[in-house]
This record gives C-alpha cells, structure tokens and sequence, in this order.
C-alpha cells in the first residue's frame, strides 16, 4: 500500500512538474535560404495563445513541457514541435501552392499560371494604398479594360463600371457577386474588408449564363487564419475635401459689357448704360463650394486555431459635400463577420454577415435647374440674398442659395447579407458544397418642398407645399451547390471537373406617397400624416417584384502535364422575366492555354521565365429586358365617371411575347509572360464581342393598336446587333536597388471601339437632350457607336458677307439667315442649304484608350504611391449654359467674334434671333484627360520601437485623392456620365468629385 501512494505521489509530481509553464524562445528560418521569417505566427495547439516572430525572427512564448507549438507563415507549410527544452529553433519550407497566386474563377480558383481565361486580380494592398470610399475605385486605373466612372462627387453616389465598353443599348454593368453572393453591389462594402477582387472579362464568366455579359467581379473578403495568435487593427483617417475645380466666368464688369453689347447688336437698349456704378460682384461658385469634413475609422479583428478562423471588421465612414455640408452629407457603417470551422476532416461549414447602414442628404444636381446650373447661370451683378423677382434671367435661373436653403430631405437605409456555406469531403479530391446567400435591404425617405416664391414666373414656385415619403423593401436569395472532383491518371492527365445548380429568386415592394399642405410650411412637421390637404391628382402609389432563376452549370478542366490546357463549360438558365418559350437557354463557352515556356526547346532562354498562350471562345447572356412580355399599368388615361373628368392610368408601352435576353458571343487571344527572374510581367490580349438580339425599343408598328395614346408606345424588339473589339496591354516591373530600396511600376492600356452592326429596319434610336426643345443629340445607329453625339458640324465663323454670300443658306434651319459672326456649319449632304438634314457624327462620349500607371517605392521604413488614370479620344457636351440672353456666361465668351479676323472659335454675341444656339460641334468638346488620382506618402516606425510600445505595426501616413486633372475640357469633370449607354456624356454641369487631403495611422497588435 504505501509504494501504491508513493507511486501515486511521484506521478502527480511529474504531472505538475510537466504542467509547469516554462519561456520557449528560438528563431524561425527559411530552410532553403536560411534568412530569418519576421511575422511567423506561433500558437500553443488547442489554445488560442500565441506570438509572433519580430523583425529578426526571434519569438518568445511560455508553454508546457510537453505541449505542442503550431507555426505557420503565408507562403510557408505549417510545422507543429512538441515543447521539450526552452530552446526551439525552426526552419519552415516554402509551400509551392501557397507562393502561387490564386484566381477566383467562380464555383473555384485556379493558380494564376494556369488560368485560361481574361482575368485580372486586385489585392488588398491596392486598396489601402487608394483609400476608396467606395470599392469600385479600387479599380480604376489599376485593372485594364475597365472603366469607373460616376454620374455625381456628391457624397454617397455610386459608380459606373463597364468592362471592355459598351456593347448593349440598355444594361451595361456587370455582375457583382461577393463571397458567392449574386447580385451585390459593392457600395454597401467596406474597402478595408476586402482581401481581393478578380474581374472576369472574357468567355470564362459563361460559368454565369445569363448574368455574365457584362462581365463578372467576384470579390473575397478577408478570413482570419487558422493556427495565428488575434490580430487586432485599427486604421483611421481624415481630413479636408474641396472642389478640384471652378469654372472661369464672367465677373460683373464682363458680365455687364456683354450684355451691353448683345443688347446694342439686338438693336434694344443698354441694360447697364452705367458699366462703372455696379454694385455687386458675387462669385456664385464661391458661395455654394465649400471645404469639407470627412474621416474613416476601421477595426479588424482575425485569427484562429487549428480549427477555427474568424474575422470580425467594423468601419464608419461620415462625409460631408463640397456643395451645401449642411444639406448634401453621407454616413455609412458597416459591421462584417467572417467565421470558419472545421466540424472534422471531411466537413467544414462557413458564413459571412455583413450589416450595413446608410444616411444620405443630397442637394439638386446633374440637370436643368440644379443648384450648379443655378450657380453658373446666375448673374454677378446681385446680391447673395437677392431674387430675381421681375425674371430678368428667365423662369429657369433661380438664386442657388435660395435653393439650397428651401432644399430638404433625407434617406436611410439598412441592408444584411452574407452567406452560409458547408463543405464535405467524403472521398479524396470530391468535395460537395452547398451555400446560401441572402440579402435583405430596407429603405425610407421623405422630401419637403415648401412654399416659396424666387420671382416672377418661375418655374421653382410653389403656393402650396408638399411633402413625398416612401418606403420600399428589396430581398434577394441564391441557393447554390456543386460538387468538384480532381483526379490525376497515369501521373500526366490532370481533370478537374465542376457540376451543380443554381436557384435565385429577387422580390420586394414599394410605397410612395404624396401630402399637400405641411403644417407651418415647416420641415419639422413634413409628414404626409399631418399634410391635410387634397389634390385631384393620384397622390400615391406601389410596385411589387418578384424574378427568378433557376440554373445548371458544368465545367470540366484538363491539362496535360501541366502544359497544355483547356477547360470547357456551359450553363443552362430559366428565367421568369421571359415567358415560358423563351424563358431558356445556354451558354457554352471553351478556353484553352498553352504554357510554351515549359517546352524543351525554351529551356535555354534564360531571361524568359514564364510564357502562356491562351483563348477563349463562347456564350454569354443578359436579362437586361425583363418583363417585356408583360402589359404595364404606365400610361395616362382620362375618364369621365359620374360626370366627372378624372385622372387616370392605362396600359403604357405595348408588350412583346416574343422577348428574349441578348446574348453576348465572345472571343479572346491573349498572352501571359514573366521575364528577368519573374521581375517584369506582361500580360496582353485581343477581344471581340458581337451583342446579339439587341432590344430595340419603339420599332414602328401599326398606329391602329393605340400606340399614340399617352404613355404609350411601340414596343421592345430584340433587332439588333452591335461590335466590340480592341485589345488590352498591361507591364509591371519590380525590383530593388540594394537591401533599403524597392520599386514597382504598372502600366495598363486598353482600346475599345465598338459599333452598330444591325437594326432591323434600319429604324434609329433617338435619346438625350440639350437645352430646351431641340432635337435629340444622341444617337444610335447602323455604322456608328452606340450612344454618339449628332448634330451639326461647324466650320468656323463667318467673318465677311462675302463669305456668308459664298455659303449654302442656313434658313432651312430655323428661317434665320446667317451674319458675320455666326457660327459656319457644314453642308453635309451637298445639297446646297444648311437644314436639319445635314446633322452628322460630331463625337463619341466613349472614350477609345483607357489607361492605368501605377507607381510605388519603399525606402526603409518610407513608403510612396501614386496612381494614375486617363481616358483619351472622348467627348463631352457642355449643356450648363442656359440660352438666355440675361444668364452669365463661359469666360471664352471674352474671346468672341467682334469683328473680321478677330474669332474663327466663339461666336458673336446677341439677343436677337440666330442658329448659334442650335446643338452643334462648338458644344461638343475634347473630354480626353489624365488624372492623378492617389498620392500617398507612409512612415512606419521601426521594429526596435515597435517592441517596446507593444505593436506589429505603427504607420503614419498621408494622402491626395483625385490630386491633379490635366485636361482641355471646359466642364467639372471630363471622366463624369450618367452611365446611360443613351445620353451618358451630356454635361448639366456634373457635381464634381472632391480632392481629399488626408491624414491617417494604421495600427495593428
């Protein structure tokens, strides 16, 4: 008995003797090289405490005898050592797979080297270095054959994407999916919880079938690491924005003696006989720009075990605008949640959540009476709280701060979404998963018009006031599962093959309604439940949606010794926006590679390392023209029920049964090579698209089906095709001079010219505007690129009534016979007279080169970038100017037509009756621009400081966004549209985006 309790004492004494923590130290090196691995996570196995290695690879963790000490790196395989002394050194071995960038290719990812497709990867880098509000911008400039652009600066506006031009006369914008979610939209994401985005240009999307046209970007956001201690990051940033531009008008003076002189040639008197005793000088663009407040916080969370990995990011983001802070300002947050477990060797599940919120308040902007048209038209000669009470500048030029004084409204909304997956592995190389995506989004706004009263006749009055509210409900779900299976025979045949389905369904509603009457003509009681006035007029209204699709897709890829690839694949979608004989299709596609630089016979080119050949072939859709078969409830209608004549709706634009999606066939060549120890890569490629069954709206019909009634019209026909063609070039080069200095440089162009190759009919699509009551200055037809500006083409000025005598007669336009001093059009089609006939192409809003040049250097603990965009051989229409004769005027004006030889440019000035005002090329002007969009300048402490204050990271940086815009075009903004493939370029005067001057600090521990 007592050597079973001396037995007893001596195993529980080395129980506790093993129990007791001990300091472990030692270094982690790279076995091949022997240098030393900074940042090398360490954790004590089913725990989750842990550390890293510093700088010189040093690391120091208390552990027990006998447990056991996981190490893993990204690049590295991962090594677990069971603590047996206090000193452990470690060596880690590269790992291949992990070295190798991975593409996301949908349902899969590929290493880069042996993708097959047109795809472009931007990492998480990018991103911090470029600080986007919005993740699109992210984009620009750095991935070649895609163009961003928005409609606004104003806080809160979204982004134009198009990738490889415009090819389709409605929808152009590609899909967005996030984590396997279909149809996100990158704006409610927070940038800095992004870890990379792949963007599909080619056949490749065909994975997507009916969604893939336009191209496809699949973004990834950040996971936590298995076997890594928690990480936690706090970036913030803020700082002051401004306009990057004001518009050089006419002061008071000049605005006095151009009126004066338009006067006298108008044959009225002087407006201003005595030019010297004007009183006021306002700058009204001074008054409406102001600097404005905006900062970014951002907390990260990551880590996780040997079975566990989780991400928890939350940001907030407060803008306020250039225009109006106090009425025009943007809040968003957002809180995301990552989390991935490993339930056992054959099954994992894992699921993102992202909550996101949005307050939004916004001025007038981007059309005819907004507050920037007001600003610019406005005249000098008043004063800031003066009105134009006797309509001295028209009934549609209103005082600008009265406007944004009478503007009121706001907007919230709130949106979650994510994705549930699981995994499970039940053989080697087969693995099953099925994954849930969601997306629920909720809305409200409300709009206060009050009573006010800016002078005689204008079109801004209002006697009663008015309050609009809505609320509106948006919910989208995909379920998806696929399996993939790889199999190597005979060491040499490599398959990878992918089968699975796919079920989507979008539906939501919407509430609007309008009250009259508000309570003390006051924001502070706009409510339609207080607006206790009525009106003859509907006053609300609703919609309902609900759209679906159901998929199945397949995808086989093969190599051969890993040097000869193709890969093939087809889709077939059913959707509900078509019906049931139409409502399916699919979409094959085929992509192949060769890596020729792992032939026998390039083995003695030393320089060349790498080098790809591959193309891609297919099909692709888009179901841009949903619901087109159905009747809707648009139109006006006027009845007459109990004697009474009232107000209604009716059946709007005719259905078409026969409707169907168009359909995209694409081709791509396009080569991949590194050179010169993988230190200068070169990527290009060659793309044609033809844009099948375009739809054609208003084809003529018989005017016997009631096509004339108002509201109504003919109706939408797939007839038409269009081209796109062009190539892609994009070089990066790194290296480093010595141990303290690396550089990178990357250059990306792309051209894009495209055209309509087929209407039926030849019928030609009208669309835009300009001015008031002109024809439409924008244009799609045969021949020409879909969306170009026509009109009349100028050909100087006239200078003598010889050569207005020597000149067809422009009275077939307007009546008006031409003077000296007018504009000079072209005879186009030789008739000898100058009328509507002879409208032609004058420009293309599209631009024809798209560029990127990005630059980065680090020197010691310094680092600096600069990135760099340009679109060239564009156009723009300078429409902000109103034809009136009181408004205020481009300062070019000061450079007019006075007499002969003194202006062959701008014309002479008058308030009687002339054709200069008709659209014509001297209202079209050369957009082409470069701009320095990123200038950023880093400082991170060292890792001696480092140590002692408690931090991996300390970096102090500073930031210009949108810094420098070197362009000739006259307006805000030569990169800004509408995004309309119709009308896109046409110039109101676009809110510009701001210059951001920033400061900022990362942190990490």
């Amino acid at each position: 008995m007592r050597n079973l309790i001396t037995l007893f004492i001596l195993s529980l004494s080395i129980v506790v003797i093993q129990a007791q923590e001990m300091t472990v130290s030692g270094k982690v090196t790279d076995s091949k090289t022997g240098q030393v691995l900074p940042g090398v996570s360490i954790i004590i196995k089913n725990t989750v405490s842990g550390t890293e290695t510093d700088f010189d690879g040093n690391y120091k963790i208390k552990a027990a005898n006998g447990s056991s000490l996981i190490f893993s790196s990204i690049g590295y395989t991962t090594k677990t050592i069971v603590v047996n002394g206090s000193v452990i050194n470690v060596s880690l071995e590269e790992d291949s797979e992990q070295l190798e960038e991975v593409v996301i290719i949908g349902y899969g990812s590929k290493a880069k080297k042996d993708v097959t497709g047109a795809v472009s990867l931007v990492d998480s880098q990018t991103i911090e270095d470029l600080k986007p509000v919005d993740a699109s911008l992210a984009l620009q400039g750095t991935t070649s054959g895609v163009s961003i652009n928005t409609a606004s600066g104003s806080p809160g506006s979204g982004f134009n994407i198009l990738i490889r031009g415009i090819s389709s006369n409605r929808a152009n914008g590609p899909l967005v999916v996030v984590d396997g979610l279909a149809g996100a939209n990158l704006n409610t994401i927070n940038p800095n919880d992004i870890e990379s985005v792949s963007v599909l240009k080619d056949a490749q999307a065909a994975i997507y079938g009916i969604q893939g046209a336009n191209g496809v970007i699949l973004v990834t956001t950040k996971s936590g690491r298995k076997n890594a201690k928690m990480k936690i990051t706090y970036d913030v940033y803020t700082g002051i924005q401004e306009t990057t531009k004001k518009l050089d008008y006419l002061n008071a003076t000049e605005y006095a003696f151009i009126l004066n002189e338009s006067y006298a040639a108008g044959g009225q008197s002087l407006p201003f006989p005595d030019v010297s005793n004007i009183t006021n000088n306002t700058d009204w663009q001074d008054e409406i720009f102001a600097n404005a407040f905006m900062i970014n916080h951002n907390v990260g969370i990551s880590g996780g075990s040997e079975k566990i990995n989780y991400y928890l990011g939350a940001s907030r983001l407060e803008q306020d605008g250039i225009i109006a802070p106090e009425k025009s300002n943007f809040i968003r947050n957002n809180v995301r949640l990552t989390l991935g477990i490993d339930l056992s060797d054959k099954v994992k599940i894992s699921t993102t959540t992202n909550y996101f919120t949005n307050f939004r308040r916004s001025i007038s902007e981007n059309g005819l009476g907004s507050v920037l048209f007001n600003a610019l038209n406005y005249a000098p000669t008043y004063s800031l709280d003066q009105e134009d009470t006797t309509g001295f500048l028209g009934n549609e030029v209103i005082n600008p701060l009265s406007q944004i004084r009478d503007t009121y409204n706001d907007y919230f909304g709130s949106s979650l979404e994510g994705t549930f997956q699981i995994e499970y592995t039940p053989i080697k190389d087969l693995t099953v998963t099925s994954r849930i995506g969601y997306k629920t989004y909720s809305d409200k706004g409300k709009t206060f018009l009050p009573i006010v009263n800016y002078g005689a006749g204008k079109v801004f009055n209002r006697d009663r006031s008015q309050v609009d509210q809505s609320r509106t409900n948006s919910n989208n779900y995909n379920w998806e599962t696929f399996i993939n299976y790889k199999k190597t025979l005979a060491d040499d045949h490599n398959f990878e093959a992918t089968l699975g389905t796919s079920m989507q369904k979008s539906w939501g509603d919407g509430l609007f309604a309008t009250g009259y009457d508000v309570p003390n003509n006051s924001w502070d009681f706009a409510d339609i439940s207080l607006a206790n006035g009525i009106n003859n007029a509907l006053t609300n209204g609703s919609y309902v949606f609900d759209n679906r699709l159901l998929s199945y897709f397949g995808r086989l890829q093969y190599d051969f010794k890993g040097k000869y690839l193709i890969s093939g694949m087809i889709r077939r979608d059913a959707a509900s926006d078509f019906t049931p004989e139409n409502r399916v299709d699919y979409f094959p596609s085929v992509t192949a590679g060769w890596k020729v630089s792992e032939e026998s016979f390039m083995k003695n080119i030393d320089f060349l390392n790498f080098f790809k050949l591959r193309a891609s072939y297919g099909f692709l859709g888009t179901n841009a023209g949903g619901n087109l078969f159905r009747a809707q409830l648009n139109g006006e209608g006027t009845y007459v029920l109990d004697d009474t004549i009232v107000n209604g709706i009716a059946v709007g634009t005719l259905p078409n049964t026969d409707a169907r999606w168009e359909r995209g066939e694409k081709l791509d060549i396009g080569f991949d090579a590194t050179l010169f120890k993988n230190k200068l890569e070169i990527t290009a490629d060659y793309f044609q698209e033809d844009r099948n069954d375009l739809l054609i709206p208003n084809i003529p019909v018989s005017g016997i089906i009631g096509t004339a009634a108002p509201g109504s019209g003919s109706p939408t026909v797939n007839a038409g095709t269009s081209r796109v063609k062009g190539f892609e070039f994009a070089i990066k080069y790194k290296d480093n001079i010595g141990d303290d200095f690396y550089y990178n440089v990357n250059y990306n162009v792309t051209r894009v010219q495209g055209e309509v190759t087929k209407i039926n009919g030849d019928v030609i699509i009208e669309g835009g505007a300009f001015g008031v009551g002109q024809l439409a200055p924008v244009r799609m037809e045969v021949g020409q690129p879909i969306g170009y500006f026509y009109g009349l083409q100028t050909d100087g000025v006239f200078q003598t009534v010889d050569e207005v005598n020597n000149s067809p007669s422009q009275s077939g336009l307007l009546g008006i016979d031409a003077v000296p001093g007018d504009l000079k059009y072209v005879d186009v089609n030789g008739d000898g007279v100058i009328d509507f006939d002879d409208r032609t192409y004058i420009g293309n809003p599209q631009a024809e080169y798209i560029m990127g040049l990005n630059l980065s250097f680090n020197y010691k603990n310094w680092d600096f970038t600069t990135y760099m965009y340009s679109e060239l051989n564009k156009e723009m229409v300078r429409n902000y100017e109103r034809d009136q004769p009181n408004v205020n005027r481009h300062a070019f004006y000061l450079d007019r037509w006075k007499g002969p030889g003194t202006s062959n440019e701008v014309p002479r000035i008058t308030t009687g009756a002339t054709n200069n005002k008709l659209f014509s090329s001297f209202y079209v002007e050369d957009a082409s621009f470069l701009r320095i969009q990123n200038i950023q300048l880093g400082y991170s402490l060292p890792d001696s400081v480092l140590e002692r204050v408690g931090f991996s990271k300390v970096r102090l940086f500073t930031t210009v966004n949108n810094a420098f815009t070197f362009t000739n075009y006259k307006g805000f903004d030569p990169a800004a549209t509408t995004g309309q493939a119709i009308g896109g370029g046409i110039d109101y005067g676009f809110y510009p985006l701001s210059r951001q001057y920033l400061l900022g600090l990362n942190l990490a521990f």
